[in-house]
């Protein structure tokens, strides 16, 4: 009887061979890519995106806890916990792949989308950006004006970086005590007066982390210099020139006990709108500072019944279909033919030819469109010129509408004819080869074969091209300005599409109404969508008979 190998013995046992009633060799764990050992190169570049991590999340939690925004700060702490804890640990390895483009895609898309429509509901825009007390201070600061007795100070003024686009400071110094106070629409702060250099008779030279302007710096921003105000425990700090200062009193007063707005030299009064946001006399006069409310679907209803945007809007919107679908289809037509002909073995020269044709894709859109502009001009224009015409090509609505469409022509068939080509290389010849076999001719051979096969793979391109288009704001803006107007609607153009009606809707002469554009925004976004959605499902029934 043989006895059971023990020991080293054991290292020459076969494989297969093994005794009877011994236990089956336990298999050998295979090491996985989550284990596998980390470099340093790796544990350094986890350590730097954690760290950065952290630090996001420290800065945007200071802004959070100071609006008391406690609900913004529980997410965010759970989420860089969540975080933290996903990449320390050797578990879900799926997930640390998603969570970064999850992340991008809730900050980079969902989240706009969701606040353009969130601003859709409120009055937000140029005097309503803030809060009640914001536009009190507003008011109040605004109304100030130099009275018997008013404090004076030389004045210097200084920016925050460049002097030309820089913030705005003053530096103001104490007549009496020659203390120097830096003041914007913060207030007023003290500075050392190690930190300053002072001349003769007050006027601040120079001070740490500030740039003094020079006369002529200063004069060239002189509006804004007019319109600062610094508020101040007794009034506001305005400028009297570039060299002087005054604390003024405010001529109009909040009053808690009336919820109103009072001036103390006419006795008008405003009272607060709740509903409004703003501050409204008697007569229905309104303040130009108001606050932030919500609106609820007033924004919306404004599209639909008032008669000045309603009225221009239906003829608008089918403008804004005819441009769309005449930009994409016109340059579709274009690019494919153009892409037929150099598909064919019989053409020589494709590569030169080729570089001509994509010439208007590769050079800058804007400085193309204002080029057409200068070329349609009625009086010096080079298509008038050229042809000997005298064609008010602005002027008139159809010849502008016309002339649009022929810039968007021009610039987007190469793209077409690009893409086209692309999807021509990828049909094989033995179908088109086969048609020819069969007696087709070359045009039932297009149109049986190629075209429908382009179309499949050409489709999705085309929705994207006819949703852009529908939204192209450089190719009217930059050509007419929406022109022409008509003399009773100069609000409205002939050649505006959506896009630029609600520009100059809601950023136009009233100041910028963005609750309002979000809105209108939104009636476009929806349209846009309905249009993608119902072509989508057309192209993915052609795939199917196709595919």
């Amino acid at each position: 009887m043989s006895t059971p190998l023990s020991g080293p013995e054991s290292a020459t046992r076969t494989p297969g061979r093994e005794p009877a009633g011994s236990p089956p060799p336990r298999p050998r764990a295979s090491r996985s890519r989550d284990d596998a050992p980390i470099t340093v190169a790796g544990l350094a570049g986890k350590v730097l995106l954690l760290g950065l991590t952290a630090g996001i999340a420290v800065w945007a939690a200071f802004p959070l806890i100071a609006a008391e925004m406690w609900t913004g700060l529980a997410l965010l702490a759970a989420s860089t916990v969540g975080l933290f804890y996903l990449y320390l640990t050797r578990r879900h390895v799926p997930a640390k792949y998603l969570v970064p483009g999850t992340l991008f895609l809730i900050a980079f898309q969902v989240f706009p989308v969701l606040y353009t429509a969130s601003t859709a509901f409120t009055n937000f825009g140029d005097g309503h950006r803030g809060s009640k007390d914001d536009a009190v201070v507003a008011i109040q600061t605004s109304s100030v004006t130099q009275v018997p007795g008013s404090a004076e100070y030389a004045l210097s003024i200084a920016t925050k970086g460049d002097p030309a686009t820089g913030p705005l400071v003053f530096l103001v110094t104490d007549p009496g005590t020659g203390a120097v106070s830096v003041g914007d629409t913060a207030g007023l702060r003290q500075l050392d007066a190690a930190d300053v250099t002072v001349a003769t008779g007050g006027k601040v030279t120079a001070a740490d982390g500030y740039t003094v302007l020079t006369f002529g710096q200063a004069s060239a921003r002189s509006k804004e210099i007019t319109d600062l105000v610094v508020p101040t425990a007794g009034g506001a700090v305005r400028s009297s020139g570039l060299s002087r200062a005054y604390e003024g009193k405010a001529v109009r007063a909040y009053e808690a006990g009336c919820d109103c707005v009072r001036d103390t030299e006419t006795g008008r009064t405003w009272t607060a709108d709740e509903e409004a946001g703003a501050f409204v006399a008697a007569d229905g006069e309104r303040l130009a500072q108001g606050w932030k409310v919500n609106v609820g679907l007033n924004n919306f209803t404004r599209v639909l019944t008032d008669e000045n945007i309603s009225g221009p809007f239906l003829g608008t919107l089918v403008w804004n279909f005819a441009f769309a679908i005449g930009s994409t289809g016109g340059t579709f037509l274009l690019g494919t033919l153009i892409a037929l002909v150099l598909h064919s073995p019989r053409m020589r020269g494709t590569n030169f030819y080729r570089v001509l044709l994509v010439l208007p894709y590769a050079m800058p859109s804007f400085a193309m469109l204002l080029a057409w502009r200068d070329m349609f001009n009625a009086d010096f224009g080079l298509i008038n010129s050229l042809f000997g015409l005298d064609v008010d090509w602005f002027g008139q609505e159809w010849t502008a509408r016309f002339a649009v469409i022929l810039v968007q022509l021009w610039l987007g068939y190469p793209y077409m004819f690009l893409v086209a080509t692309g999807a021509l290389q990828a049909i094989p010849r033995e179908l088109t080869e086969a048609t020819s076999v069969d007696g087709a001719s070359p045009w039932q051979s297009f149109r049986a074969v190629t075209l429908p096969l382009l179309l499949v793979a050409l489709s999705p391109l085309l929705i994207s091209s006819f949703a852009f288009n529908f939204n192209n704001f450089n190719a009217i803006y930059l050509t007419t300005e929406g022109a022409p107007f008509a003399a009773d609607n100069p609000a409205n153009g002939a050649t505006d599409l959506l896009i630029t009606y609600t520009y100059r809707l809601a950023f136009g002469g009233q100041g910028a109404q963005f609750g309002f554009a979000a809105a209108i925004s939104l009636f476009i976004f929806a349209i846009v969508a309905v249009v993608s959605a119902i072509s989508f499902r057309r192209t993915r029934k052609q795939e199917e008979v196709y595919g």
